[in-house]
């Protein structure tokens, strides 16, 4: 093979990407050189100025901008705007005996207090009893009805247990289902060691503003649990108060907690391998504490650029955010990650940089010619590697979840930020701390010289033996893993809750587990259907009386009695045109409106019904009917809703979802359109659109990256095949760790959907460094297999101490309470292990045939036209 010698550096430096690229690159390398002291100035005082925007910055309200741009979210949101809030909610209270069952008299007694707890508290006023039904309703109301004026200290077992048969016998069907509900699923009363209270809250007259909303109902519910909390309960027993508001609101400031460890674990971690990493060892005239001066020197340097970085971004989040521009939402759950992320990667460019830099000093170069060709040669490499790291951040941009567009945006910016500070910051420092100690005479030159004698390059240089002498062996058993990869991603399962980003040991969660699991009828929630367009008809008016019949057949949807427990216009009729127990009739307007229409004893209409004029009569007379009908500015009514129970949990909201559609579908066939909304099909709606979106994002993103690493081969050494071999290992890496995600049970939910841009984003690294590294290399041996093991021993020596920063700064999620977080360290760790696996072992294998074959074709081994390669290699 012949041996090319490279061409003088002048050579076609008029080319487009050099123009593009290096110009670029060697005139912030003039810029460090002739005014560090500037460059450092300007940087700071960028960084001061995002330092104080950052403070700007707004925290999105807990699950923020998880929900796509769809019918169901927009149905959410127009029933809020369209018909408020609901008068009423409730506020549960489960109740534990660690010895007796509740239905007893030591059970009875705790009722009582509880009760009296809450109707004492300073939130008494705000207890909802309305139309004759309690405010506060037990597991032992059917006991307390025959037990009345008894003295709940002084009942015994016998007698409480006695009275709860004798009350729930005597109670109607629907009450008595009620009161079933407030124990354990099929649990006998006399084993019932769970129960549930439950308390209406009236929320009339609060504020219309959300968050000043939610800060009233937050205040009332904390009044009340304090004051639960204090009862006198028996010794034995224990109660839980619950509302989401009190679940999320304790979220929120266990996860500032947890985002703040997480954080500072992170950086520990990664100063104490940056510490081993840039170790120098002493001896060959540096004594021990020289030595251990310029490795602090070097971490130091590689943390406070990262640090920059991190304020870099945050400034970004504040300009273009809520109060900015205001392109992108507040800080939410997934952008307050990134930190973290920039911790473990951005310190990676460090690592490339101040490796060459000591490279260079080792070779006897001064240390303004070390700076500036440390610049030049690895500059280029990481604009490519920064680049390819953006796109595959910013993939998100696609993803139709908001939070996730707005990670995938401030991930690319504190990327960029980072390569930024770390090829003008970083080495300006080094320049002004080098120069002094080589005016000295103090420069350990010889030191640096053995920095590729260290443990790491040693060891990575073993492993070049693998793609010297087995590269098909190597390839076949990555490519059945490949297979495995495939499979796995075809049984993952796709998975998203609301609580996902509450701490999985906070007491509020585990009471959510037991209400959902134990009392899952009383824990119903609601589904609403909104209804909109020509609504007040009298077709859709008989479709809807038909589908309360329906909606009793539907898989969970609550009944009682064996009537689906729903409301809507045609329940509210019923309760009113329907004589009450004491006798009293439906007010005269509504009978007369009722009678106009030609309403039967089914509440069907005439075909010919003003049925307009029933609803504003019903409106009229039962100002909650506004909870179910509206009408647009004009008077017209535009908008129904029904609202459903139901027990539908996230496995089964596809099928309700499904189910629904079957039962609604004659009422659409009038004209209108119908929408189900809940939490859990929301939940499902974002399932749904990370399914869709993943597939479209990964393929995008290898798509644009070969296609751009074929051009950069093309021009620079007229190879785009190297495109080709150096996106396959990455390819590899996507699939091998979605296998692994199956194969340990990592669900894909949203923080994971981002784990194939992260893949990309550092494995075409690994993959750009190694290719340009081995192109480097084999101009300087004729032989492949020296080639070879220079490449891995030099280039692979940085990426194993970048690889390790990295899965170190990500590891630590791993020992976080929130369950995305565990999910996110576990997966990057699978990526970046794999990344360097594929970049040390797959790669060279590719490299080694493809080098093999051009040899049997004649073909001239891979040169560059210039001294400097346009994206030089970075080694360590």
């Amino acid at each position: 093979m012949t041996h090319h010698a490279p061409n003088p550096p002048s050579a076609n430096v008029d080319r487009p990407l050099r123009e593009l690229v290096a110009r670029p690159v060697a005139g912030l390398a003039r810029a460090v050189h002739r005014a560090p002291r500037l460059v450092i100035a300007v940087a700071v005082a960028v960084t001061a100025i995002m330092a104080v925007a950052s403070g700007r910055a707004h925290d999105a309200p807990s699950g923020e901008g998880m929900m796509p741009d769809v019918a169901e979210a927009a149905a959410a949101e127009t029933i809020s705007e369209r018909f408020g809030d609901d008068r009423e909610q409730l506020l549960q209270v489960v109740v534990r005996s660690r010895r007796e069952s509740l239905v007893g008299a030591h059970g009875y007694l705790a009722a009582a207090r509880i009760e009296a707890a809450v109707r004492d508290s300073d939130a008494a006023a705000r207890i909802a009893d309305r139309d004759g039904r309690p405010g506060v309703i037990t597991w032992a109301f059917p006991a307390q009805r025959a037990l009345a004026g008894a003295d709940p200290a002084r009942v015994t077992d016998a007698e409480v247990r006695a009275a709860y048969a004798d009350g729930l016998q005597a109670l109607p069907s629907e009450h008595a289902a009620m009161a079933t509900a407030l124990l354990p699923a099929d649990t006998p009363p006399e084993q019932a060691d769970r129960a549930l209270a439950l308390v209406a809250i009236d929320t009339t007259g609060l504020s219309d503003d959300p968050e000043q909303r939610h800060d009233e109902l937050l205040a009332i519910h904390t009044t009340l649990a304090d004051a639960i909390a204090a009862a006198d309960l028996p010794s034995d027993v224990h109660a839980e108060p619950f509302t989401p508001e009190l679940l999320f609101a304790g979220a929120e400031e266990a996860f500032e907690v947890e985002i703040g460890r997480l954080f500072t674990s992170a950086l520990l971690i990664i100063v104490a391998i940056l510490a081993v990493v840039y170790w120098v060892r002493p001896g060959a005239g540096m004594s021990r504490r020289r030595a251990g001066r310029r490795s602090a020197a070097d971490v130091l340097l590689s943390t406070a650029t990262t640090f920059m970085a991190i304020v870099w971004m945050t400034g970004a989040a504040a300009l273009l955010g809520p109060g900015g521009l205001d392109v992108i939402g507040g800080m939410n759950e997934f952008t307050q990650v990134i930190p973290i992320l920039l911790i473990g990667l951005g310190v990676d460019y460090a690592i490339h940089l101040t490796s060459r830099f000591r490279e260079n000093l080792g070779t006897g170069a001064s240390v303004t010619e070390a700076v500036t060709g440390s610049i030049r040669t690895v500059g280029g490499a990481l604009v490519l590697a920064t680049i390819t790291t953006a796109l595959g951040f910013l993939t998100n941009v696609f993803n139709p979840i908001p939070a996730l567009r707005d990670f995938g945006v401030l991930a690319a910016i504190g990327i960029v930020a980072a390569f930024a500070l770390t090829i003008t910051v970083l080495p300006a420092a080094r320049l002004l701390l080098d120069r002094r100690a080589e005016r000295a005479g103090r420069l350990p030159t010889t030191a640096l010289a053995r920095s590729s004698d260290q443990f790491l390059p040693r060891l990575m240089g073993r492993t070049a033996v693998v793609a010297e002498r087995a590269p098909v062996a190597t390839l076949v058993v990555t490519a059945c893993l490949a297979v495995v990869g495939v499979y796995g991603m075809t049984q993952l399962d796709t998975r998203f809750s609301n609580t996902d980003f509450v701490p999985q040991d906070a007491p509020a969660l585990k009471t959510l587990e037991t209400l959902q699991d134990d009392f899952a009828s009383a824990y119903a929630e609601t589904t609403d259907v909104l209804i909109t367009g020509e609504v007040a008809t009298p077709a859709v008016h008989n479709a809807l009386v038909a589908v309360h019949h329906d909606l009793a057949a539907v898989d969970g949807v609550v009944t009682v009695g064996g009537i689906a427990d729903a409301a809507s216009p045609v329940t509210m009729l019923a309760g009113l045109l329907q004589p009450g127990p004491d006798g009293a009739t439906a007010p005269g307007q509504l009978a007369a409106a009722a009678s106009a229409t030609g309403l039967g004893d089914d509440l069907t209409v005439a075909e010919d019904a003003d049925v307009d004029a029933l609803y504003r009569e019903l409106t009229s007379v039962a100002p909650e009917a506004a909870e179910m009908i509206a009408s647009d500015g004009s008077g017209s009514i535009d908008h129904l809703r029904l609202q459903v129970a139901t027990v539908a949990d996230q496995d089964r909201a596809a099928t309700l979802m499904a189910d629904l559609a079957a039962v609604f579908a004659p009422v659409e066939a009038h004209g209108v359109e119908v929408v189900a909304t809940s939490t859990g099909i929301q939940q499902q709606v974002v399932v749904d659109a990370l399914q869709e979106s993943q597939a479209t994002s990964m393929m995008l993103t290898l798509v644009v990256a070969m296609l751009l690493l074929m051009a950069v081969f093309a021009y620079e050494q007229r190879r785009p095949a190297l495109g080709v071999i150096t996106t396959i290992p990455v390819i590899l890496v996507v699939l091998w760790t979605f296998g692994m995600m199956a194969a340990t049970g990592i669900p894909f939910g949203p923080i994971t959907a981002t784990i194939a841009a992260l893949a990309i984003g550092i494995g075409l690294p690994y993959a750009i460094h190694m290719t340009h590294r081995f192109t480097e290399d084999r101009r300087r041996h004729a032989d492949i297999g020296a080639a070879i093991r220079a490449t891995v021993r030099h280039t692979g020596g940085a990426m194993a101490g970048s690889a390790f920063t990295t899965m170190a700064g990500f590891g630590i999620l791993i020992t976080s309470s929130l369950v995305p977080f565990r999910q996110l360290g576990a997966v990057t760790a699978y990526a970046v292990g794999f990344s360097l696996l594929a970049a040390t072992l797959v790669l060279p294998s590719l490299l080694v045939l493809w080098d093999r074959w051009h040899h049997r074709h004649s073909e001239p081994a891979p040169t560059t036209e210039v001294d400097e390669p346009l994206l030089a290699t970075v080694d360590a």
